[in-house]
């Protein structure tokens, strides 16, 4: 009795107001990797004459902010008063430095199902974040609803909310099989579909005119438009046909194909006025606009004037006598 008077200690259950630090007031690095505190030694000769279940979980209560959370204990080597625990633990339960801190033992069930959801997708970039999880998770004790625990890796600290636990909203997490599961990070933006215009029924007949129109109004293919020539020179006997009203209004629509038409009947009055005998390729009217006179006259001159041929007359002939 006098050391339970003399430490503060009443009942049966351990339960005791200590201010708190952080790990960076004591020489115990690995601290931050776990959800584990240090307490001073009288915590655990209490404990000891409590006979309580181990592991030892205890619940960490801030009357101020109203704020649980849960934890295990590493070593009892803290001085008298004061216990040190993670920074991010002190950030759960919106503790100062050397704010108090109520701590009670607790017996917690052991856990069947977890949900983590990460602060950011960063996480999910990592090779193996499963298997970092599991390693980082050997360091804790139990998880608490609405915590958020500190993952470290590569030199760089990630934080996992505890979105929901079962069977309760505290479990133990040693030596259980827990199934995990992930929700998508805070950060995460689902990506914007692009969303098709729909049709309604009265504008598709509009729509397919149009379509009609556009189609009609691109030039069409037409084989065996150009006009025949001859090799020596001389005019072709062959006609060309006289052009439909449909060709006339289809050339009118598609300028393309007059210019085209324009510069094949220019290219073949050239080839007419052309000399006779000669083959002139890639020839043009403007390049030689003064031989073509010339070549008319020779040709004028070297045909010879045609002579009347006399026309047959019945018994124009000369008579002669049988007597001489």
């Amino acid at each position: 009795m006098f050391f339970d008077d003399y430490y503060g200690y009443h009942g049966s259950s351990f339960e005791q107001t200590y201010r708190c630090y952080s790990a960076s007031f004591i020489d115990k690095p690995q601290l931050e990797s776990g959800d584990k505190i240090i307490m001073p030694p009288s915590a655990l000769d209490r404990l000891a004459s409590l006979h309580i279940d181990y592991p030892m979980l205890f619940e960490l209560y801030n009357a101020a902010a109203e704020r649980v959370s849960h934890c295990g204990v590493l070593e009892f080597v803290a001085e008298e008063g004061m216990i040190y625990m993670p920074y991010w633990m002190m950030q759960n339960l919106l503790l100062q430095e050397g704010d108090t801190v109520r701590v009670k033992n607790a017996t917690l069930p052991k856990g069947t199902y977890v949900k983590l959801q990460p602060h950011t997708k960063d996480f999910l970039d990592i090779s193996n974040p499963k298997a970092i999880l599991e390693t980082t998770l050997r360091s804790f004790s139990c998880l608490t609803t609405g915590d958020s625990i500190m993952v470290a890796y590569n030199n760089r600290k990630y934080y996992i909310d505890i979105v929901e636990t079962k069977p309760a909203s505290a479990i133990s997490i040693i030596e259980t099989d827990c199934e995990v599961d992930f929700a998508p990070p805070l950060d995460y933006k689902e990506p914007e579909q692009r969303r098709q215009p729909s049709t309604t029924p009265s504008e598709a007949p509009d729509q397919v005119s149009d379509q009609e129109a556009e189609a009609d109004a691109e030039p069409k293919f037409n084989p065996f438009t150009g006009i025949g020539r001859r090799l020596d020179g001389k005019p072709s006997e062959y006609q060309e046909p006289a052009i439909s009203s449909s060709l006339v209004n289809h050339q009118i629509e598609s300028p393309k194909n007059a210019k085209q038409h324009s510069a094949t009947s220019t290219s073949s009055s050239s080839s007419a006025r052309q000399s006779v005998g000669k083959l002139i390729f890639g020839s043009n009217a403007n390049n030689a606009p003064k031989e073509t006179p010339k070549v008319a006259t020779e040709e004028t001159k070297a045909e010879p004037p045609k002579k009347e041929e006399p026309r047959f007359q019945a018994f124009t002939g000369k008579s002669y006598s049988l007597k001489g």
